[in-house]
């Protein structure tokens, strides 16, 4: 079986074209499409960072170097719980809040322009199957031979 003729090849290529999409145009805007994606899952009262690492996906190390970089361009700060020191909160700051704007209204035009270039019908397969390629592919397990000693 070729490459070509497998669903993961298409549904990477497709999410790697919108990703790159994303960074283009936050690029513009100086951030990246991870960050930007951060900045929308940080709230106004603060966001345990726990919490955001559970809403976006985003791998501990990958977090701390992605709010490293969001803090040193002023866009987030961080404080550590009075009761509990393991606990961390991000904030907004006012640029942070201007740049989650941006994030938003560009995650809502880019989806407003796929949704408006598929059929209804079109865009309700899409999610159906995209829905449960996402589960098959939390419910796989592969079987693992056994070595031979």
């Amino acid at each position: 079986m070729s490459q070509e003729n497998t669903i993961d090849y298409f549904l990477k290529t497709a999410w790697q074209t919108v990703a790159n999409k994303y960074n283009f145009i936050a690029s513009q805007h100086g951030f990246t499409q991870a960050a930007g994606y951060i900045l929308i899952n940080i709230h106004r009262d603060g966001t345990p960072v726990s919490q955001i690492a559970n809403s976006t996906g985003v791998k501990t190390t990958s977090l701390s170097r992605v709010l490293n970089n969001l803090e040193s361009l002023g866009f987030v700060y961080r404080e550590t719980s009075a009761t509990d020191k393991r606990s961390v909160k991000v904030y907004l700051t006012e640029l942070g809040r201007e740049k989650r704007k941006i994030a938003k209204d560009v995650v809502r035009e880019f989806n407003e322009y796929l949704s408006s270039s598929l059929t209804e019908k079109e865009r309700a397969s899409l999610l159906k199957i995209l829905i449960k390629v996402n589960e098959l592919a939390s419910q796989y397990m592969p079987v693992v031979p056994e070595e031979t000693a």
